[in-house]
């Protein structure tokens, strides 16, 4: 029998085996590196979007906060012009009631009482005045009693003067009242 060689031909095989491994070997290696690209290349334009609309967020929330707060100037603005307002109707509420009350002095004080101070705090009122006897301070906080404009009179000082005529000094404090109060109570 003859011989052969086969050798060349199994190491030929065995050397193209090797070089397919290789070439499949470095095409998987280069498509696994184009997917890792392709994956990362993905996944950073996601974080980017999500970075961008972060962004946009942040900004629509900067841009709430100054209107919120714009918004709470405008509050204490409106509370405010609110209050003033009120303080206005008051105002305009009372302006007939100092007329009132100054004709209910006139016509409270009894002859033989003079005037002398008023003062006004608020509903307050303190009267100064001078008489001629301690029994015309009692018909004037009578009167101040009876009038629709003043109410519970409280005398706190009456001081007797003697000289060649016997006077009084009295101080007196008395409440504004308003009847059309008592007519709004019993409406409502």
């Amino acid at each position: 029998m003859a011989h052969i060689n086969l050798l060349p031909w199994r190491e030929d095989h065995r050397q193209e085996q090797t070089r397919q491994f290789a070439t499949i070997a470095g095409l998987s290696l280069v498509l696994t590196a184009a997917l890792f690209f392709m994956v990362h290349a993905s996944i950073e334009g996601q974080i980017d979007h999500q970075k961008y609309r972060n962004k946009i967020l942040s900004d629509e929330i900067t841009t709430l906060d100054a209107s919120l707060k714009q918004i709470e100037t405008l509050e204490e603005t409106k509370e405010q012009l609110l209050s003033r307002m009120d303080v206005i109707q008051s105002l305009q509420q009372r302006r007939p009631q100092i007329v009132h009350l100054f004709d209910d002095l006139v016509r409270t004080v009894p002859e033989g009482i003079f005037l002398t101070k008023i003062k006004q705090y608020g509903e307050q009122l303190t009267i100064f005045g001078v008489a001629e006897s301690n029994g015309r301070v009692s018909a004037y906080m009578r009167n101040i009693d009876a009038s629709e404009w003043m109410a519970t009179p409280k005398l706190k000082v009456i001081e007797t003067k003697k000289g060649t005529l016997r006077s009084s000094s009295f101080t007196l404090e008395t409440a504004q009242s308003r009847p059309s109060d008592d007519n709004d109570e019993e409406g409502s």
